[in-house]
């Protein structure tokens, strides 16, 4: 499995595609924090985006894409004149029954479609510590081809409701955010961290034999020589970008695998083989040195706040 793909998967991504929203005539809007990210496409219309601790606002045009990751409170608006209303407020008070904000009595028409997207893992970190708090997608970027026709299958599925729409709109709202990071991937330069890393040839094959195989004895020389590396130049290489010694970034990636295994009830023992540990002693003593308690404890804790994971 790639690694974006291992991360995702891990994450646990639960997408939640909210109203769509048509606005007319002059508004302002400021929203509270959120979890996680939210994202939206502008299907008709421009409109103004500020967040919070930004001083510039950045107009957004029918066909772009933006990614909001940082949690703060942001206002979007057609008047950056005017003194911003409860966004939350006001998209309680006119949603519709068939789940349409409409706001607003003027001349000028915004159609924008929008979600949320929250993990159930506090991994989340490995994903969101990465990217900048907002990510534009214009329409015309070349890396937006394929974010074309995912906004017609927007607009069309949030302008009526009909069956299945809610599995419907799910899948929608992942492909939204697989392509904005692949576009964000394929933009952004190539300096250090571990979206970085990814796009590297050499180091983003390294990680994905590591995320293909995490239960294997890896040595630095084995993936040095998998990937055509000196095992100084490679370990230097994958540090720089990366923050971590391989093996050192294996072993943190092998104990976030054991965190999501733990709170779905898996036994220590299965959970220690998944990892790649042939005992449970090496296993508790690596857990800890990396989260600073027991594996069983923490078992015991995530079972405790969340009862029956398997739904059973």
């Amino acid at each position: 499995m790639d690694p974006l793909s291992d991360v995702l998967s891990m994450l646990k991504v639960r997408s939640v595609l909210s109203a769509r929203f048509e606005g007319s005539g002059s508004w302002a809007m400021r929203f509270p924090a959120y979890r996680h990210i939210k994202f939206g496409a502008v299907l008709e219309g421009s409109f103004w985006l500020r967040c919070e601790g930004s001083s510039a606002p950045i107009k957004f045009e029918r066909g772009d894409f933006y990614l909001l990751t940082d949690g703060l409170s942001y206002y979007a608006a057609t008047d950056l004149k005017k003194e911003p209303l409860d966004g939350r407020q006001i998209f309680d008070e006119y949603l519709g029954k068939d789940e349409v904000v409409r706001y607003g009595d003027g001349v000028g028409k915004v159609v924008v479609s929008g979600g949320r997207f929250t993990f159930d893992d506090d991994t989340s970190e490995v994903l969101l510590k990465q990217l900048p708090p907002l990510i534009r997608m214009p329409a015309t970027s070349p890396s937006a081809t394929s974010l074309k026709a995912i906004l017609d299958l927007l607009a069309d599925e949030t302008g009526t409701i009909r069956p299945g729409s809610t599995i419907a709109a799910t899948g929608i709202a992942n492909l939204v955010l697989i392509h904005i990071l692949r576009a964000h991937l394929a933009a952004m330069p190539l300096n250090t961290g571990w979206l970085c890393a990814i796009r590297d040839k050499q180091i983003g094959t390294a990680l994905s034999l590591m995320h293909g195989d995490i239960a294997k004895r890896w040595t630095v020389n084995d993936l040095a020589s998998g990937i055509g590396m000196s095992r100084t130049v490679f370990t230097q290489r994958f540090k720089k970008l990366v923050g971590f010694s391989p093996l050192d970034y294996l072993l943190r990636w092998r104990m976030t695998v054991a965190r999501s295994e733990l709170r779905n009830g898996v036994s220590l023992t299965r959970v220690a083989e998944r990892v790649g540990y042939s005992s449970d002693t090496a296993f508790n003593s690596a857990f800890k040195r990396i989260t600073g308690q027991s594996p069983g404890r923490f078992r015991l804790k995530a079972l405790a706040n969340h009862p029956d994971p398997q739904g059973t």
